[in-house]
């Protein structure tokens, strides 16, 4: 089906499209929860702290290929960045290979801030999304939602779409 497809969903695809919004709400919510209690962050925050401490081998990444990562707008990726500099969680400064890109790093004090909420992150998200599943339910899950990621994460990203004029 295509975005010109004029045929409505059927009960099945609406079911399963409104399950999966009311997961991912109600998992976020649990999660933002659990974030600003147990680190005073927001759930974008705890996204640009987890990806570079533990989805980068340096720690380091650049602000658009974390804007993409996360699925966050320039501008407000920068806003985020920024409190997290304040607090001394992250750093940024001009690549050496670009200077037009600014890379941030986080800091120790960040690595640690993030070891302090990832227990409690972790038992939110098993008590919340893993429980009532199998271990087989879990393995369909991820089998199921993998492609769909795949195929969204295939278009071109947000932070290097056309920016809008007003």
């Amino acid at each position: 089906m295509t975005a010109s497809d004029p045929r409505p969903l059927d009960d099945e695809q609406l079911g399963a499209y409104f399950a999966l919004m009311d997961v991912a709400s109600l998992l976020r919510h649990a999660v933002e929860q659990q974030l600003r209690e147990a680190g005073d962050l927001s759930y974008v925050q705890f996204q640009l702290l987890a990806t570079l401490g533990l989805g980068t081998p340096t720690g380091t990444a650049r602000m658009t290929d974390l804007a993409d990562r996360v699925v966050y707008s320039r501008s407000g990726l920068t806003y985020q960045a920024g409190l997290l500099e304040a607090a001394g969680l992250v750093t940024r400064a001009p690549s050496e290979e670009d200077e037009r890109s600014v890379v941030v790093s986080i800091t120790d004090a960040g690595r640690e801030v993030l070891r302090t909420v990832l227990p409690g992150h972790t038992d939110v998200v098993r008590q919340q999304l893993l429980e009532p599943l199998s271990r087989r339910g879990t393995s369909a899950l991820a089998g199921l939602l993998t492609p769909v990621r795949d195929h969204m994460r295939a278009q071109p990203p947000r932070s290097a779409g056309r920016r809008r004029r007003r």
